[in-house]
């Protein structure tokens, strides 16, 4: 060459390879150096994939000849050669696809194979002063061979078709190992190399970041362009200082947190991965990895550090906050979910006292009870014989909370029937008015029927109630939403309510509480046409409650203002119909639909319970009253019956005693006057 050509290899481990070469013999140089010295900061050159290009470099005027073993061609080299080139041998690019015999070759301490066609590394084994080997870009599946090599210290495997770390026990003096560009997909048998400084392991397989034990001498690691999706054990290296992770599957800072305490990391890359999209991701690492210098290859200023404090600090008031949220959120979940468990497990223990119940029905048929003249169906007492299994499960949820009570914007949200109770705080004035829906979920209507009063003076602004999982099952049950305040909508879930089955139901509701003027059923705008249909349907139900009620029994039904109505109705029955204005006539009209639909009222089922109790109760106090006079009168007859029996002999006693007494006048007299004087 008319030139001189210089190649320079120069990794941050400190091995620092100068290979110069001219056409001129005599001028023929060879430099090599090891540097144990880590070169300064500013100064290095960094090649992190360890992915050179030697097709500049004339390589040895060797010759290969076939041998006798098939297959083997043998090195040769002139003795001029071997003087001017001992220590190094260069053979890229020969189309090779077997490592050559190589004999009288010991003293080699560089040996470059690159871009060839092996398949496998064999015959080097004599080499044992060998520093610097090179099989870059060949096709070599399995590290082997090299348990004799133990003067390596640099080993360059990349661009092959490597599976698995394996074979590297005897070279404890490695300071580069370079596998980029294989199929590796996990990190093992490297932590016996106490003296690596560099490690290439991009663009491989790899999906995690773990089992680096023991390499207590690495510096740099390179693992660009994998599938990594967490790191671990990078905290426990002492002398990392530049990790490079770009182009990764890294999704969030609680994968790589072991970053955080590594205290020689300096320079660190992220780029390309899901995590470097994020707007915190900047100066959520500047705050946790403060000792960094360099960030994604770009020197770090202290103003971007500053920046990063203070919005990290803004973070991590918004991540304390939203972690608040989300285990408000996850205990409302809890909540709900043992709300209705224990609502199913009532529900079935009340189909079991119920299956009871009509088991018991079917033995001789008992009195219905009679209250007012008028039979009463009585409801299924939760009684009988239940399933021990639902009883236990039953009393353990007890134990636990089962129920929530929620506001959230102008809802009250209530789950489970403890939650009633909320309806006794004291409310803020600003809180109550606030609130206009109310949601009822897993509790009975006829415990909510009890809390509406209290309902309407706490929230008197509520105007729409929703039912879920309430046990809606009769049309009936709507008569007790008449005493609220004002509804004007109403939202009945079909899940837990099967009184939405019925065709006629949202009929009956706007029939029987038109005084409120209701505007939606179930999100459903209430027309003109709808309350017509609704008088039409159930207007006869209200004149024939309220015509067959006993008058004393409609007083008692009707409120105070109601009465007085009432009242006024009946002494308009006695005037001439003349007198009557129609003004009159027409609040007349008025005053008895409301008076009609008045009597449309709802029992619940624990007042059914209590008249039921207070029923047998009387009927035990009028049972034993009677077998009282009945006992009375049979001995008042038996007496009668002796005395008739006695009363003629009595009266011939009587008589005979008389007239001995009066026999003697004088002796009478004086025996009277005797018994005057001693009464004296």
């Amino acid at each position: 060459m008319a030139g001189i050509q210089s190649m320079r290899y120069k990794v941050n481990c400190g091995l620092h390879l100068v290979i110069q070469t001219s056409s001129l013999s005599d001028k023929n140089k060879v430099e090599f150096k090891l540097n144990r010295e880590t070169p300064s900061f500013p100064g290095r050159l960094l090649q992190h994939d360890l992915e050179r290009n030697y097709s500049s470099r004339q390589g040895d005027h060797i010759n290969l000849v076939s041998s006798s073993m098939p297959s083997f061609p043998i090195l040769q080299r002139s003795s001029e050669e071997k003087i001017l080139y001992s220590d190094r041998l260069t053979l890229e690019r020969q189309k090779l696809t077997v490592c050559p015999i190589i004999d009288g070759e010991e003293h080699l301490r560089l040996l470059n194979f690159q871009h060839n066609f092996i398949t496998r590394i064999q015959n080097i084994s004599n080499l044992q002063r060998l520093i610097f080997l090179d099989l870059y870009d060949n096709q070599i599946e399995e590290i082997s061979g090299l348990s004799t090599l133990r003067s390596l210290r640099v080993l360059l495997l990349g661009k092959n078709r490597i599976k698995k770390i394996s074979n590297l026990e005897n070279l404890k003096n490695l300071d580069v190992l370079d596998l980029h560009g294989n199929q590796i997909t996990k990190i093992e048998n490297v932590n016996h190399l106490c003296d690596l400084r560099v490690l290439n392991l991009a663009r491989n397989l790899l999906s995690h970041v773990d089992n680096l034990s023991g390499l207590d001498s690495l510096t740099e690691l390179n693992l660009r362009h994998n599938q990594i999706t967490f790191v671990r054990d990078v905290d426990n290296l002492p002398c990392l200082q530049r990790l490079f992770l770009s182009f990764n599957n890294i999704s969030s800072f609680d994968s790589v947190s072991c970053l955080a305490e590594s205290t020689s990391l300096s320079d660190i890359t992220f780029d390309g991965n899901p995590i470097a999209q994020e707007s915190w991701y900047k100066h959520t690492v500047l705050q946790s990895m403060t000792q960094l210098r360099q960030l994604d290859m770009k020197r770090i200023t202290e103003e971007e550090r500053r920046v990063a404090s203070v919005v990290a600090k803004k973070e991590e008031e918004k991540k304390r906050e939203s972690h608040k949220q989300s285990l408000l959120k996850e205990k409302k979940r809890l909540t709900i979910n043992n709300v209705a468990r224990k609502w199913d497990l009532q529900q079935r223990v009340a189909s079991l006292a119920t299956s009871q119940d009509r088991k018991d029905s079917e033995s001789p048929p008992q009195e219905p009870c009679q209250i007012d003249g008028s039979t009463i169906s009585a409801f299924p007492e939760e009684t009988g014989s239940l399933d021990p299994g639902l009883s236990n499960a039953l009393q353990g949820l007890s134990v636990t909370e089962t129920h929530l009570v929620e506001i959230d914007g102008d809802t009250l949200s209530l789950y489970g029937s403890g939650a009633l109770e909320c309806l006794d705080r004291n409310w803020s004035i600003q809180t109550a008015s606030m609130v206009t829906t109310v949601s009822f979920t897993f509790i009975e209507f006829d415990e909510i029927v009890q809390v509406l009063p209290k309902l309407k003076m706490k929230f008197p602004n509520s105007l729409h109630l929703k039912f879920k999982e309430t046990n809606l099952v009769m049309l009936q049950q709507f008569n007790a939403l008449a005493q609220l305040r004002r509804v004007d909508q109403l939202t009945i879930d079909p899940q837990g309510n099967p009184v939405v089955n019925f065709t006629l139901w949202k009929y009956y509701v706007l029939f029987r509480l038109s005084h409120f003027g209701m505007q939606k059923i179930n999100g459903t705008e209430v027309t003109q046409n709808d309350m017509i249909m609704a008088e039409r349907l159930f207007g006869i139900l209200a004149h024939v409650a309220s015509s067959e009620l006993p008058q004393y029994r409609m007083i008692s039904i009707l409120g105070d203002a109601r009465k007085k109505q009432f009242r006024y109705l009946l002494e308009s029955k006695g005037k001439k119909p003349g007198i009557i204005s129609e003004e009159t006539n027409d609040s007349k009209r008025l005053i008895g639909e409301n008076t009609n639909r008045a009597t449309l009222n709802y029992t619940t089922r624990e007042f059914y319970h209590e008249k039921l109790e207070e029923i047998k109760d009387k009927k035990k106090f009028c049972k034993m009253y009677v077998e009282d006079l009945v006992k009375e009168a049979t001995a008042i007859n038996m007496k009668n019956e002796a005395l008739q029996k006695l009363w003629p002999q009595m009266f011939i006693e009587l008589v005979r005693d008389a007239v001995i007494e009066i026999r003697s006048k004088d002796s009478y007299m004086k025996l009277c006057l005797q018994q005057i004087t001693d009464q004296k």
